[in-house]
């Protein structure tokens, strides 16, 4: 269930590094740890190609105590300037083997423990991917989502890149990672808080300022949104919508952690490609108050 590290140093959270662009892998390259005990945890969409993916994951593990990664859905896409055509669960698998190549932690091994400052809490990597349940405002069924965001033109490239096989579909996929990943929650024990890192929020709130609320459907599922209660949430950290902010829900910390593209973090305040400190927990003085909205 839970792996032991002792770990006197901090964990760090980052997502979104997209390093297909040249400004992102610069900034990658520039990442250190306060101490070489940090853990770093990597909420997906590193990059598009699987080379791309293991060159940042080997950068940032040789120099990190730990790294923890989730697949976000630009890994998964089978994109047609990556050599590895794998597709779906193939696809997924293959980044899990390369992650164990690399010394990297994955949704598919033990959860481990930190029991450096702020701790003991477990950190739990997840994949759960999206089932359409967050439908854009009148409409139903996942049919009347995908007809209005086709109408709007705000329709995501998963549609067209990120294939289930082999399920018949992305929300059936979805479904089997929930029912897996709350089976392991479960069984964490009672006594310890847990730090989930998924690409998606756990809850749907932090959808609600984006620009473009059709974009919603491909942001998670409303399976998972009690979870944050169910489970004795410490922090729930996610990326995906490249909103960097801290919210509270329920008295629990969401922290969206993303990097974004050059042309947004362009536009925000202070240094690009800061990593969010998880552990110890910032004081509310140091949290971002300013989201940024931006798509």
């Amino acid at each position: 269930m839970t792996s032991r590290a002792a770990a006197p140093g901090r964990v760090w959270a980052v997502s979104d590094l997209h390093i297909g662009y040249p400004e992102n892998r610069a900034l990658v390259e520039r990442m250190r740890p306060e101490s070489g005990d940090d853990w770093l945890l990597v909420a997906g969409d590193v990059a598009e190609t699987v080379a791309d993916v293991r060159w940042a994951l080997e950068t940032l593990a040789d120099r990190f105590g730990r790294v923890v990664w989730v697949p976000g859905n630009h890994e998964l896409w089978t994109h047609p300037r990556d050599p590895v055509a794998l597709r779906g669960v193939a696809r997924y698998e293959h980044l899990v083997a390369m992650c164990r190549e690399l010394g990297v932690t994955t949704p598919e091994d033990p959860y481990p423990l930190w029991e450096g400052e702020g701790g003991p809490a477990v950190v739990a990597p997840l994949f759960l991917l999206y089932d359409y349940s967050f439908l854009p405002p009148g409409c139903a069924t996942k049919a009347e989502g995908l007809e209005y965001a086709h109408g709007t033109g705000i329709v995501c490239s998963d549609e067209y890149l990120l294939h289930p096989d082999p399920y018949p579909s992305r929300e059936a996929w979805c479904r089997a990672r929930v029912a897996e990943t709350e089976r392991r929650l479960a069984a964490i024990p009672a006594d310890l808080p847990v730090i989930p890192v998924n690409h998606y929020p756990l809850h749907r709130h932090p959808t609600d300022i984006l620009w473009y609320p059709e974009f919603a459907q491909w942001c998670g599922t409303s399976l998972t949104a009690d979870w944050h209660r169910r489970f004795r949430v410490e922090t729930m950290v996610y990326g995906h919508l490249h909103i960097p902010r801290t919210t509270w829900h329920e008295g629990v910390r969401f922290e969206e952690v993303s990097v974004g593209y050059p042309r947004e973090w362009r536009k925000r305040p202070g240094p690009p490609g800061r990593l969010r400190r998880i552990l110890p927990s910032r004081a509310a003085s140091e949290a971002p108050t300013s989201p940024e909205v931006t798509r």
